[in-house]
């Protein structure tokens, strides 16, 4: 039932929108100062909605001659409201997206939609511009229109100025991450978070939330580990050493005693032996959970080239991270590319739950509204289709054989290919569409593979597959964004038949294959053929299924059914698990993250650093220097002091006392005195400010980039503990926190040594450089 509290709004929506119809251009256009006049003088969004989504919807029946639907205002009252809408593939997601976009922009406050590729972004903004332009909003498109085109901070800073932005959640996850390196107020282009809509919010929320976008910098040292671990791994037997479980691996007791024996160390979860547990660990992840042309493919140049299984798309130019792919490389006797250091990272369930105000919009969400309300907090809200829905449904199709599967879907693909019906073929995986393209081959049918990397000429091969005659293959249909509408006369040959191949991951994959079909009250058919050789069953209860598929026993079409739906189910609970895992692991960095950020932020803005806090610092370091250096001798003092304080050894800071109270004191007079040195080397104290900010910054970013590679490389390894009769996320944690301590303490040390040890010079154009020891 249709909530009651939206659907009251709808109906005053309507009010307003009588009035708003009598209205000349200039009357409507002026209802965008009249809504923000009101907003300043005390009313709430919620008062000023049903006027707002009025004033927009008459907008959009002016400019695009679209008016929307009373189910559309519904969806549009219920993403004000921060809830996850469902609405059906066709029933104009993007229209409806205008209405919250149009009344939280009257705030003059940050108001983002993203949506999944940049075509999308690009496409939509387009032809969203001219009804926000009519009612006086300035609105953009964040993305580059070329595919590798690049946007400057000015840029940036004018795209997320402007009233409404349309982006990617890719572009912005990384400029967030950028904008919080610049080394410079000006430089900074974000404007604070308040409002985003997601486009395809369960892929982006749930499919996509665990793998952290990473920004890169500086080369590690290459590590010689590589091709040692490759071969040990290469010695493994599965089960006894080693096992997997939801795209997870990890050495078995057995493995981990053959590691130390192979090795010759004593305990293989020893901190002095991270780095060797961490490369066993990739070494692992590249020979057994990635595949060959599946996940990634070598191309002719000798690179290894990563693949979207869910999309068929290739990523040129895109990297594993925390040195998998190096692994990878060394797996593939290929030459190892330069592994780098992770500098920033954030997740897109984090980088979201930052917005005051998140909402989205999708087909299929409401699968997973108990996930979506356990980790986001957010309602799902399903809004019916404006139109009757026509599409029939008919039932999977269970086979024991993929050779029985495949042969059956070419039957019925002929079948309705004969008669000139438009086919849209969605398979599983990449591979999939490889071999159903070429049974279409040998059968003579023209049809087009849609497993490209050009988003831009992947839309119109989208558009087009309801043309007659036509035939489609595809991976998943999860973000495609464009709309297939039917030739005419097509309706009568029965609409658009989606045929699946394979069992997917979750039923919201399927369900956005289907939903192709049967847009806006079309007619249309989805129809599913699944086996005991797909991925999925094989991936889950390979063992089991390999009993029929040999023929060795005969098994009921109950079984067969059970045992296919249920390793769906699984896979999907295991999916669910590991997403929860992910949300804990990025809450230890999400805290350290604001706490770095926000320090950051109060340096950018002048924030003034007293003699206090600059002596107390500097104190810390002298404090620890002198504890973790009990016994200590004269070289290591004058070594301490060249490296820290001052290039000049003064006598009167050379002699060791026995006392370490004593050193420490006299220590800290001789700190005082060069600190009182410094600063009368500055003009004026808007100098010393700017000096003291820039060594902070340094030193804080020096740090950072430490703690940020290490606790993405402490992920990887951490994970096979939990058969070390350990809790990994308590492992993580408490190791997280320790070097987090260790990077504070490293902080404090390197600003104290920036602080005394560089030296700023003055431009001509007013702006200090500063060279660091």
């Amino acid at each position: 039932m249709r909530n009651k509290r939206l659907n009251d709004t709808v109906s005053k929506v309507k009010v307003y929108a009588e009035k708003m119809a009598r209205m000349s251009d200039a009357q409507l256009q002026a209802e965008t100062p009249k809504l923000k006049s009101l907003l300043k003088s005390g009313k709430t969004l919620e008062q000023i909605l049903p006027e707002a989504y009025a004033a927009i919807c008459e907008a959009d029946k002016r400019i695009l001659g679209k008016y929307p639907y009373d189910n559309q205002i519904f969806g549009a009252i219920a993403m004000h409201h921060g809830h996850l809408v469902e609405m059906n593939t066709g029933e104009g997601k993007t229209l409806t997206a205008t209405m919250p976009l149009y009344l939280n922009a009257l705030t003059e406050k940050s108001t983002i939609l993203v949506t999944a590729n940049e075509y999308l972004a690009y496409r939509d903004a387009a032809e969203m511009r001219p009804v926000f332009a009519f009612m006086g909003m300035n609105e953009r498109a964040g993305v580059s229109r070329q595919p590798d085109g690049f946007l400057t901070n000015d840029q940036k800073r004018e795209n997320y100025n402007a009233d409404i932005l349309y982006t990617t959640h890719g572009v912005l996850a990384f400029d967030y991450l950028l904008n919080n390196l610049v080394m410079r107020a000006e430089d900074r282009f974000l404007r604070k978070f308040y409002f985003i809509i997601i486009d395809e919010a369960d892929s982006v929320l749930l499919d996509g939330a665990q793998m952290p976008l990473v920004i890169s910098g500086s080369p590690r040292v290459q590590s010689n580990l590589y091709a040692m671990t490759d071969f040990f791994v290469s010695t493994l037997k599965a089960d006894r050493d080693y096992e997997t479980e939801d795209k997870a691996v990890w050495l078995t007791d057995q493995g981990v005693a053959y590691a130390e024996r192979f090795f010759g160390i004593q305990d293989f979860y020893a901190h002095e032996n991270f780095e060797l547990n961490r490369h066993v660990t990739l070494a692992l992840r590249a020979h057994v959970l990635l595949k060959r042309q599946e996940d990634y493919m070598v191309s002719d140049q000798g690179e290894i080239v990563l693949l979207d299984n869910g999309t068929g798309r290739s990523l040129p130019g895109m990297k594993l991270r925390g040195g998998e792919h190096q692994a990878l490389e060394q797996k593939e006797h290929l030459e190892l590319t330069q592994e780098q250091r992770s500098i920033a990272s954030i997740t897109y369930q984090n980088l979201f739950i930052m917005f005051p105000k998140m909402c989205g919009m999708s087909g299929t969400i409401s699968n997973a509204r108990r996930e979506l309300r356990s980790v986001y907090h957010k309602k799902v809200v399903v809004v019916p289709p404006h139109k009757k829905l026509q599409r029939i449904d008919r039932k999977d199709r269970y086979f024991v054989s993929a050779e029985e599967q495949y042969e059956a879907a070419l039957e019925e693909t002929l079948h309705c290919h004969k008669k000139g019906q438009p086919v849209l073929v969605v398979t599983a995986t990449i591979q999939d569409t490889q071999i159903f393209s070429r049974m279409l081959v040998d059968k003579g049918v023209p049809h087009s593979v849609l497993n490209a990397d050009n988003a831009y000429w992947e839309a119109e091969i989208i558009a087009a597959a309801g043309m007659r005659n036509a035939v489609t293959v595809s991976t998943g249909m999860a973000g495609r964004g464009t709309d297939i509408k039917l030739e005419k006369g097509v309706a009568q040959l029965g609409g658009l038949a989606v045929i699946g191949i394979g069992r997917m991951e979750n039923v919201r994959l399927e369900r956005q294959a289907r939903g192709r079909a049967g847009r806006q009250g079309d007619p249309g058919s989805s129809q599913f053929f699944v086996s005991l050789e797909d991925d999925i069953v094989m991936t889950m209860y390979a063992e089991k299924a390999e009993e029929y598929i040999d023929g060795n026993r005969s098994i009921s079409h109950r079984k067969l059914k059970h045992i296919i739906n249920n390793a769906q189910k699984t896979m999907e609970e295991q999916g669910i698990s590991s997403r929860e895992q992910a949300v804990r692991y990025d809450e230890i960095l999400r805290r350290q993250r604001e706490i770095l950020y926000n320090a950051r932020d109060r340096l950018l803005d002048q924030a003034q650093i007293d003699k206090g806090t600059m002596q107390d610092i500097v104190n810390d370091t002298l404090l620890t220097f002198v504890k973790t250096h009990p016994n200590l001798q004269s070289h290591e003092l004058h070594r301490y002091v060249l490296d820290n304080l001052s290039y000049e050894l003064d006598p009167e800071i050379l002699a060791l006392e026995k006392d370490s109270k004593q050193l420490l004191e006299r220590m800290e007079k001789y700190a005082a005195k060069l600190y009182d040195r410094k600063v009368k080397s500055f003009e004026n104290a808007e100098q010393l400010q700017e000096y003291i900010r820039q060594c902070i910054l340094n030193a804080l970013d020096d740090g950072w980039v430490e703690e940020v590679d290490y606790l993405q490389q402490l992920q990887y390894a951490i994970t096979t503990r939990g058969t070390a009769q350990r809790n990994p996320i308590f492992e993580y944690s408490r190791e997280a926190y320790h070097s987090f301590e260790d990077m504070k303490t490293t902080m404090k040390r390197n600003i104290t040594r920036n602080f005394f040890l560089g030296d700023p010079e003055m431009n001509e154009d007013g702006q200090m450089k500063i060279v660091f020891p």
